[in-house]
C-alpha cells in the first residue's frame, strides 16, 4: 500500500496522486508540487490515504511544500496575468488573420511558460504566432488546440436540466457516451435532444444507464408476445421502463382487439436474448460501434497533461 493525497489543478479536473512524505496535509489544503509541466499550484481533493500499489503510477512524486500566503498572493498573481495574456493573444491573432477561437490562456505557477488554449476547424499554422507572443512574454509560448468537449468544460454553461454543466463543475473526466445509452433509455433519437451545450452526445447518458440496463433486462421487448395472469395472449405496444408497466394489444373473443396495460410481474414472456435477431440488427450494432468510437475519440481530453 502506498501513502498519497489527491490534487487538482484546474476546477472539475483530472485529479493526481502525490506523496505527502512527512507532511500533515488535510483535504482543502493548497500545495506546491512538480509536475511535467513544471512547478504548480494545487488544491487537496484527496486527503492523505492508502491505495493499492498498482494503482500509482511510479515513481510517485512528492509534495514539495503546503502552499504559504506568499505562494497564494502568487497564485492570485497569475490569474490576473492570465486575463491579460488573454487579451494580448486575441489582438496577435487579429494581426496575423489566423483562423482560430482562443480559449483560454494559462500560466504556471514558475512563470515558466504561458499556454493558450484554442480551438480551429483545421490544422492552423501559428508558428509566426508564437514568435509574436514569445517577444511579448519573454518566456516559453504553447498553443494547445483542443476540443468542443473542452472548449465547453474550460467555458461552463446551463444544461437543458437547467442546472450549470457537469464537466465544468464536478465531472474530472469525459465519461464514455454512445447512441445505445439513448436507445436503452427511449430517448427520442434526434440530435438536438440528446446533445449538450458543446454539440456532442450529452454525458448525463451514462449517469442512468446501468439502471436503465437493469430495468430493461426485466422487461418484455416491443412486438414480443406475452401471456398475462388472466390468461390473455397478446402483443407487447409499448412499455413504461421506469414504472415497470407493460400495454398490450390482446385479441378479444370477438375478434376485436383491446390495449390492457399489466405490471411486468403479471405477465410470462421469454426473457431478452443477448445474441442479436437478425442481420438488420447486427447491421445497426456495426453502425453503433463506429458511432461510439468516434465519440471516445471526441471524448479524449487535452486539458490533463500535467
Amino acid at each position: 500500500m502506498t501513502n498519497v493525497i489527491g490534487v487538482r489543478f484546474r476546477r472539475a479536473g483530472k485529479v493526481y496522486y502525490f506523496s505527502p512524505g512527512k507532511l500533515n496535509i488535510q483535504k482543502d489544503d493548497h500545495v506546491i508540487v512538480e509536475t511535467a509541466r513544471g512547478v504548480e499550484y494545487g488544491h487537496v481533493v484527496i486527503g492523505m490515504k492508502e491505495v493499492e500499489d498498482d494503482k500509482v503510477i511510479q515513481p510517485l512524486k512528492p509534495v514539495i511544500r503546503l502552499a504559504t500566503a506568499q505562494d497564494d498572493a502568487q497564485e492570485e498573481g497569475n490569474r490576473e496575468k492570465e486575463r491579460e495574456a488573454f487579451q494580448i493573444c486575441l489582438e496577435k491573432i487579429r494581426k496575423h488573420k489566423l483562423d482560430m477561437k482562443l480559449i483560454d490562456a494559462e500560466y504556471t505557477f514558475d512563470n515558466n511558460k504561458v499556454l493558450f488554449y484554442f480551438t480551429a476547424d483545421g490544422r492552423i499554422d501559428f508558428r509566426e504566432l508564437v514568435k509574436d507572443l514569445a517577444s511579448v512574454f519573454k518566456t516559453r509560448i504553447e498553443l494547445r488546440q483542443i476540443g468542443v468537449r473542452d472548449e465547453t468544460k474550460i467555458l461552463g454553461g446551463i444544461g437543458i436540466c437547467g442546472r450549470p454543466l457537469c464537466c465544468h463543475t464536478h465531472q474530472s473526466e469525459f465519461l464514455p457516451v454512445s447512441i445505445k445509452m439513448a436507445k436503452e433509455q427511449n430517448l427520442s433519437l434526434n440530435p438536438t435532444k440528446i446533445s449538450g451545450v458543446c454539440g456532442r452526445l450529452m454525458c448525463c447518458l451514462k449517469h442512468e444507464e446501468e439502471t436503465y440496463e437493469e430495468l430493461n433486462s426485466r422487461l418484455p421487448g416491443v412486438g414480443d408476445h406475452v401471456t398475462a395472469r388472466d390468461g390473455s395472449k397478446g402483443e407487447v405496444s409499448s412499455v413504461n421502463v421506469l414504472r415497470q408497466l407493460v400495454k398490450v394489444i390482446v385479441t378479444l373473443d370477438n375478434e376485436e382487439k383491446e390495449i390492457r396495460e399489466y405490471r411486468v410481474e403479471e405477465l410470462k414472456f421469454r426473457p431478452r436474448r443477448k445474441k442479436e435477431k437478425n442481420n438488420k440488427r447486427r447491421s445497426e450494432d456495426k453502425e453503433l460501434k463506429v458511432l461510439e468510437e468516434l465519440e471516445r475519440r471526441e471524448g479524449k481530453s487535452r486539458l490533463n497533461d500535467n
